[in-house]
């Protein structure tokens, strides 16, 4: 082994460093992902109470049988 074929201290410190940054920065990510969602505030939902979509529009059924359907 020739004497200018070892690393430096420096080198062998980032061979360590940047594996375990790298691993950190994705373990963090993935709790974060893993996260579940904030709630929203209520000045957010009393701002889209008056919005509907078809999406958000139900009709919920009447007590009376449907038209032209006898009850059992």
């Amino acid at each position: 082994m020739s004497p200018n074929s070892a690393l430096a201290a420096w080198q062998l410190a980032m061979i360590a460093v940047v594996p375990v940054l790298t691993l950190a920065t994705w373990l963090t990510m993935v709790l974060l992902a893993d996260r579940p969602p904030r709630g929203r505030s209520a000045a957010a939902d009393a701002a889209h109470d008056h919005e509907e979509t078809a999406a958000t529009v139900t009709d919920l059924p009447s007590e009376s049988p449907p038209s032209g359907k006898a009850a059992a």
